[in-house]
């Protein structure tokens, strides 16, 4: 039995930002369990939901040297859908009102304690695993430390690390001299081979350079971060890694996003019968959101952060134009104040055709993903994305830029081979963006059938979790030998 241990800043069921909690919640349930053992460590955060709080047994707790001070560390745990958690507590870092704050030295000193709680926690909680997976630069410390401190006891002897990649552009960086002091790491680990880069301390750095394998979450992201467009001040550490980096395309729970089992949704469906079924749920969506109530109207969905990452700026540069078009367009989301403010004006404007919901909401994102027609997803980079994989089991066809994940996932419309799952753009341009989207409104309203066939392809593919999973395994096995 190969024991993997995963190590993140958020979890589901437990905690959940984004699209991370949502991987170091799902991959470990479709390892296989024959042959690995794979469990988790999260922060216990005070934000938890209390039902998530109950599950949570006391186990242990020591102090540790961290900061010039002795810290408590409490280890709790928790056994959930057939996965070991264990939980790092300390109220001093983990009591805030959400999991992160905008305090970015705060987050540093918090992750740092952390990464050294974890690996000081193992013995323990008598788990001793032979592949440590990190995710992230809030546990790019683990495998610094390992190097450091942890690797002379017989325990830690020969373990292993991986981090993954899941968005570059966090790195948690500040000064050296305030970032050695914190974590106690000797000076020789701040130099520009290790940690340093461009005069700051940077955790994710200390990660890439220190683990055995580098993953990120897309073949075609694992390319683009070699690039200095995409690689955040990072692409020469991470094209000098190339022989250890490897992109594995994230998957997505099929048991909750499915649209013959959904809770949340008003009639549910199957790959058969989506022809007859899947109208009933835009009608009612409709007629939820005070839209004109139109069978036949071509309805576009967005589920999205409202950040300039996500491309917003392009539809804002067209959405007028767009409104021009026979189609609806429903918003599900939250972010940066201009655009909030931008869909809350083109629903004013065009209250009939275009409805913004700036807020979050769960259960109305499985609706847009089941009533839509389309799903709009202009990323300027896309790691790998998560709303294109559920679109696509729900049958609602993805327009997408072809960057990261999005160009491994999708694959576009090609109208003389009748092939294809979506369809794709190449550059971050708002006109051909536009003329995609037009593109696309011409097959649904001149070509239904055609439609229907790009529905077919795309419900039958498949981004289950257990397609990665077999791939993470084979990377497990690599590096265990």
């Amino acid at each position: 039995m190969k024991k993997i241990l995963f190590v993140a800043s958020e979890g589901v069921p437990f905690i959940k930002t984004g699209g991370l909690a949502d991987v170091v919640g799902s991959l470990p349930k479709y390892i296989d369990k024959e042959y690995f053992d794979v469990r988790v460590f999260l922060p216990k955060y005070c934000c938890m939901k209390q039902e998530m709080k109950d599950k949570l047994n006391y186990v242990t707790h020591f102090y540790m040297d961290y900061n010039w001070q002795q810290k408590y560390v409490g280890v709790l745990e928790a056994n959930v859908g057939g996965v070991q958690y264990y939980f790092i507590d300390n109220e001093d870092y983990f009591n805030g009102p959400s999991p992160y704050c905008n305090d970015a030295l705060f987050e540093i000193e918090k992750y740092a304690f952390f990464c050294k709680a974890v690996l000081s926690a193992l013995p323990l909680v008598n788990f001793q695993p032979e592949v440590v997976h990190c995710h992230d630069w809030q546990t790019g410390l683990i495998p610094v430390y390992l190097d450091e401190r942890f690797r002379g006891g017989d325990f830690y002897r020969g373990m292993k690390t991986v981090i993954t990649i899941h968005n570059l552009k966090f790195q948690g960086k500040w000064d050296p001299k305030t970032v050695q002091s914190i974590t106690g790491l000797p000076e020789y680990y701040f130099a520009p081979d290790k940690l340093e880069a461009y005069k700051d301390a940077n955790l994710l750095k200390g990660g890439i350079v220190y683990s055995n394998a580098v993953t990120t979450v897309s073949d075609t992201y694992a390319e683009e971060i070699k690039t200095a467009f995409y690689g955040e001040g990072l692409d020469g550490l991470l094209r000098a890694r190339s022989g250890d980096l490897r992109g594995i395309v994230n998957g997505i729970d099929y048991d909750e996003f499915n649209p013959e089992t959904d809770k949340h949704i008003v009639k549910p469906y199957n790959a058969v019968n989506f022809r007859k079924e899947k109208i009933k749920n835009k009608r009612a969506l409709q007629q939820e959101l005070g839209l004109r109530q139109d069978d036949k109207k071509m309805m576009i969905g967005i589920v999205s952060r409202l950040t300039d990452q996500k491309g917003l700026d392009l539809i804002a540069y067209v959405m007028d134009e767009l409104c021009q078009d026979d189609i609806q367009l429903v918003v599900l989301g939250t972010g940066e104040e201009r655009y909030e403010n931008m869909f809350r004006h083109f629903d004013w404007k065009y209250n009939d055709k275009v409805s913004a919901n700036i807020y979050y909401s769960d259960a109305l994102s499985h609706k847009i993903y089941a009533s839509c027609d389309a799903f709009l997803m202009p990323s300027l980079f896309e790691p790998c994305g998560l709303s294109q994989l559920m679109s696509l089991r729900y049958g609602t066809v993805p327009i997408v830029r072809e960057t990261g994940g999005l160009k491994d996932t999708v694959e576009p419309y090609n109208e003389y081979e009748s092939s294809g799952t979506g369809f794709s753009f190449t550059n971050y341009n708002a006109h051909e963006m536009l003329n995609t989207i037009r593109y696309a409104e011409h097959i649904y309203y001149d070509k239904k059938r055609e439609w229907n066939k790009i529905v077919d392809r795309a419900m039958a593919a498949d981004f289950s979790w257990s397609v990665s999973a077999r791939k993470y395994q084979e990377m497990y096995d690599w590096l265990i030998g």
